[in-house]
């Protein structure tokens, strides 16, 4: 019942698609929690929880680096939270993949720096060598026939 004419006329359809297993509508704050493995919804929503989730993970980082300066015991622990919060920097992941395209096109904000943008270059690089697309293409024409 939520949602848009697009959102109600696609969800019986993905619901009765046999070769998904679809779950219906997830809350917002479901997604980081892993409530799915793919998040379908139209670009302006999805450009909404993607800052969102960027602007608040920042906020946190910066936070509980803020903190680990406030005492010597939390600054001996330091470096090993800091490896545990790279895997929370954006600029290490580069971009999102866009797929079901003939080509490879990585995503990336218009506000991303060189790393971001060396990151998402080098995952084009690593999709073509493991040639990513056919290997999708070659699984939905499996399951077709």
């Amino acid at each position: 019942e939520k949602g848009n004419a697009l959102v109600k006329e696609t969800y019986p359809l993905l619901k009765n698609c046999p070769d998904i297993h679809f779950i219906g509508s997830v809350e917002a704050r479901d997604i980081p929690a892993g409530a799915a493995d793919v998040i379908v919804c139209e670009a302006f929503v999805g450009n909404v929880i993607l800052k969102m989730y960027e602007g608040v993970g920042r906020s946190l980082i910066h936070k509980v680096k803020e903190g680990m300066m406030t005492s010597l015991r939390s600054k001996i622990v330091k470096p090993a939270l800091k490896e545990t919060l790279k895997a929370f920097d954006l600029e290490q992941y580069g971009g999102a993949p866009l797929l079901g395209l003939k080509g490879l096109v990585v995503k990336t904000h218009g506000s991303s720096k060189a790393v971001e943008i060396k990151n998402s270059i080098l995952q084009c690089i690593t999709f073509s060598e493991q040639n990513i697309n056919q290997k999708i293409k070659e699984k939905i024409t499996m399951e077709e026939n």
